[in-house]
């Protein structure tokens, strides 16, 4: 088979690398890619939102399969384009994806189909908003303020007070610093406790979920400083206990998969939900992606025993019900390696030293934003640079596992968070 993977992050090398693994594989395609996806894929100059190119391209060259990595092809269409075409495509349709494209429509879902969820007000006019906080929000009340649409993982401003609420709500809706995601906001309750991403494949009307798993989005240690895009995960997390994942599959994604069905959305793809455990171990859920998540697709993916492509062929085929997907019972856990400065202002063009002395038993790499230049040299070229990944029989020697790693590789500026996965060893304690 020849499969097109749309995308070029750390996502996207690590699916490639797991469809890489499968006998059914011929040859992989990617969008742009990077400096690890040229070395398992051909990589092709086609934009992501060149749905004419990548359209045309897939028919030239017999694409068996295409997936989608990214949230704004699918946001955009992209599904319901080849669909026409009659082309197989990984990932849910524009209207599916709107769960994550649209928090309002998310929040407004799962009101009506009985999803638990925080207390949220929607609000498409600054001046509205900052009466609401000025006249009915207490002063030292917390709130979660977030733009409605896409903002690669970054719309999200927690606000300690109605004071930083108010900040957050100019920043995002007069300075517009998420863009035209910032339009509409979502004022959402504050949730305490533990967040996780339970993942799920979906071909319509069956599901399988994969093993839970634990982002750290701030890009300092103890969760300090700004909102990044992920600094880290590890999978499974013992958060996720065997009763609460009871509740997610037996009441929660049946709720969801039944609203889908009766909003005439045919949803087949990944289904991401983003939940918060408070301390009573309640899960409600704080947000949708409709395609694997990143850093979270990292840890995953070197867990799963079946082949992927034929879990991609009963998904399009609706027919997940028949298939038995198995995982490894091993632990992994992922570290981010980033520009300095990153998620603000960072360098590119930086040399990357000491990526070949890692040893294939001692950590996955997988490439975020990096590139090769005409001497052969890896460079950075984004934010998120490499993403180390090391498999072990539990989470305590998969975290010593991966920061032994973390001291081979090094270029200017490096920087990555010291403790991920400690939240597990706290609760493992408990």
């Amino acid at each position: 088979m020849n499969f097109l993977v749309i995308g070029n992050g750390g996502r996207e090398h690590a699916i490639i690398w797991k469809l890489a693994q499968s006998q059914k594989v011929e040859k992989i395609y990617c969008t742009l890619g990077n400096a690890g996806i040229s070395n398992l894929a051909e990589v092709i100059n086609i934009n992501v939102d060149d749905f004419n190119s990548l359209l045309k391209f897939a028919i030239e060259n017999k694409i068996d399969y295409t997936f989608v990595g990214p949230e704004v092809p699918l946001a955009l269409g992209i599904v319901d384009v080849f669909n026409a075409k009659g082309l197989k495509i990984f990932g849910p349709s524009k209207k599916g994806a709107l769960l994550e494209a649209s928090k309002s429509f998310a929040k407004k879902f799962m009101q009506k189909y009985n999803i638990p969820t925080a207390q949220y007000h929607t609000f498409t006019d600054f001046n509205l908003a900052k009466n609401f906080f000025e006249t009915s929000w207490p002063k030292s009340k917390k709130v979660v303020v977030k733009a409605d649409g896409l903002a690669s993982g970054k719309g999200v401003i927690m606000c300690q007070n109605r004071q930083e609420a108010l900040l957050a709500i100019e920043e995002i809706m007069q300075n517009k610093s998420f863009g035209t995601a910032g339009n509409t906001i979502i004022c959402e309750e504050w949730l305490e406790g533990q967040e996780i991403s339970v993942l799920a494949f979906v071909d319509g009307k069956h599901f399988s979920i994969m093993p839970a798993a634990q982002d750290h989005k701030r890009v300092g240690d103890k969760d300090t400083g700004l909102n990044t895009g992920g600094m880290g995960a590890y999978a499974p997390t013992p958060i996720a206990t065997k009763e609460l994942l009871n509740k997610v599959k037996n009441e929660i994604i049946p709720n969801i998969i039944n609203g889908l069905q009766n909003e005439n959305i045919d949803y087949k793809g990944v289904l991401y939900i983003g939940f918060m455990i408070d301390d009573k171990g309640t899960p409600y859920v704080l947000e949708f992606n409709c395609r694997f998540g990143d850093p979270e697709t990292q840890v995953i993916l070197p867990l799963l025993e079946t082949d992927l492509v034929d879990i991609v062929e009963h998904v399009i085929s609706g027919t997940l019900d028949n298939l038995n997907i198995k995982w490894y019972k091993k632990s992994a856990v992922c570290v981010v390696l980033t520009s300095g400065g990153y998620p603000q202002k960072y360098e590119k063009n930086i040399k990357i030293f000491g990526l070949n002395s890692i040893k294939e038993n001692e950590a996955i790499v997988f490439h975020a934003g990096t590139k090769k230049d005409k001497a052969g040299n890896i460079l950075t070229s984004g934010g998120r640079v490499i993403v180390l990944t090391s498999i072990a029989d539990n989470i305590k020697s998969a975290i010593d596992k991966v920061y032994s790693v973390t001291q081979k590789i090094n270029f200017d500026k490096m920087h990555y968070r010291k403790d991920i996965a400690q939240k597990a060893l706290k609760w493992i304690k408990k």
